[in-house]
């Protein structure tokens, strides 16, 4: 295979990282991918229970003001982490190019040295990549754990209030009367205590490498 095709194909393997927004809807994280046991059938409230709420985490990240400024400030992460592996997957292509274009005035060594360069270079690239990806999966799920950190007395708060004796998490029931969600009451809560905070993408420096033995 031509090294132009290779890097190309190299780089194609490199996930595109889009805005975590969409894991915005999941306020909760994601079950561990064991079996598990099947959850018992959610409950099906058609009428309103005495004492029972309702609360959806989701719909608070979601509705919630700081909770929309996250998904912006997610975006405007990602937006930078693709900058930048654009940039060096552009000189790699441009490198690659170049060498083939001078391929055959290089002897056999020095062209395959310059080729292994190249590859060791989309390979950094590709590790940066994925690594990249974890930290912007990190940086959503401490935002979203903030999120739902300063909703958390406010969601006591309206429990007190509505005399709340048992409140349920949206996603456990099927069907409810509207009039049992609190969602609504605690994201206009939220939205008076807490507009938008400071957050950068978070740094997972990669492990040391175990020290050689003599």
């Amino acid at each position: 295979m031509k090294l132009q095709s290779l890097v190309v194909a190299g780089i194609g393997a490199i996930a595109t990282l889009g805005c975590a927004s969409g894991a915005l809807a999941q306020a909760k994280p994601a079950p561990a991918a064991a079996a598990a046991p099947a959850p018992a059938a959610a409950p099906i409230i058609t009428a309103t229970v005495p004492g029972a709420c309702v609360l959806s985490r989701e719909g608070v990240v979601g509705a919630s003001t700081v909770g929309k400024f996250v998904s912006t400030r997610m975006g405007q992460l990602s937006n930078q982490v693709n900058a930048e592996l654009t940039g060096e997957q552009t000189s790699i292509q441009n490198d690659a190019k170049a060498l083939e274009a001078k391929k055959a005035t290089l002897g056999d060594a020095q062209y395959q040295q310059q080729r292994n360069a190249l590859q060791q270079r989309l390979a950094t690239l590709q590790d940066k990549a994925q690594q990249r990806d974890r930290e912007l999966q990190a940086t959503e799920q401490k935002a979203v754990a903030r999120v739902l950190q300063e909703a958390s007395p406010l969601v006591g708060d309206v429990v007190k209030n509505k005399a709340c004796g048992l409140l349920l998490d949206a996603n456990s029931v099927l069907a409810g009367n509207p009039s049992m969600d609190i969602t609504p009451t605690v994201v206009t809560a939220l939205n008076g205590k807490l507009t938008q905070f400071t957050f950068e993408r978070e740094h997972l420096d990669a492990p040391a490498a175990a020290p050689q033995g003599r």
